[in-house]
């Protein structure tokens, strides 16, 4: 005689759904990591672009490569001091699927002779 136990029913198919949403959850972590990584180094290469410019006197042409260069609603922070001048590009992640990060780039350069002043 068989005896059958169908208290198991069922239970190889919620295991594999628990299962694809912990593969779909860290394949949507990864990728937000992977946009917030490459939303860095745009921040840092649009700082450092920033700073070639400014330093230059030409603070107009600085902005508009922040905002080609940099993620869509970064800010740029420029601070003089005597003849170096110190640039910030702030910004978030795209699509802001990782909370509590921000993007951040510096970049460093010294005045031109004839550029007296960066302004701030």
């Amino acid at each position: 005689m068989l005896i059958r136990d169908d208290g198991d029913r069922g239970a190889v198919t919620v295991e594999a759904a628990i299962v694809l949403c912990g593969l779909t959850l860290v394949f949507g972590l990864l990728l937000a990591g992977g946009a917030a990584m490459f939303g860095q180094l745009r921040c840092a290469d649009a700082a450092s672009e920033a700073a070639k410019l400014i330093s230059r006197g030409q603070r107009a042409l600085a902005e508009q490569a922040v905002a080609e260069i940099a993620p869509n609603g970064a800010r740029l922070a420029v601070t003089t001091e005597g003849s170096a001048v110190s640039v910030e590009v702030h910004a978030e992640p795209v699509g802001g699927l990782l909370p509590g990060i921000h993007l951040l780039g510096r970049a460093y350069a010294v005045l031109e002779a004839g550029v007296a002043n960066a302004p701030g």
